[in-house]
């Protein structure tokens, strides 16, 4: 059974940065795909990064809101993905999920693109 857990959230000031980790287990093949959403207080869910792609070359795409300040990039040996977050904001502050996904498929941030695992959360604050 594959087990996605994130790590690496917590609480910062404005302007300061964060990287989330998300470390999947439970199989030995890589995904296709992994992703990085959040959800804020009263908000729905959004994607934020992902990245897709097999053999060494990947894609990735991220939400206008952070691109610029968020670098998403994985480590296919150890099935991890990772979500470096600078100039945070406000606006940052969420539960982070990640998320996989096994199939080939376009663009992994399509509001249709469907992922097969998720993991538990991170929370993100960024206050002052």
């Amino acid at each position: 059974q594959v087990q996605l857990v994130e790590s690496g959230g917590g609480l910062v000031q404005p302007g300061e940065s964060l990287r989330l980790s998300c470390a999947a287990s439970g199989n030995t093949l890589d995904f296709y795909a992994m992703a990085w959403f959040r959800q804020a207080p009263g908000k729905e869910r959004e994607g934020v990064s992902c990245i897709s792609g097999s053999g060494g070359f990947d894609i990735t795409y991220y939400a206008e809101s952070v691109k610029g300040r968020f670098t998403i990039s994985r480590d296919n040996a150890e099935n991890t993905v990772y979500l470096q977050m600078n100039s945070l904001n406000g606006e940052d502050t969420a539960i982070y999920y990640c998320a996989a996904r096994w199939r080939y498929g376009n663009n992994c941030l399509r509001p249709d693109y469907s992922y097969d695992h998720w993991g538990q959360g991170t929370v993100v604050t960024v206050s002052s």
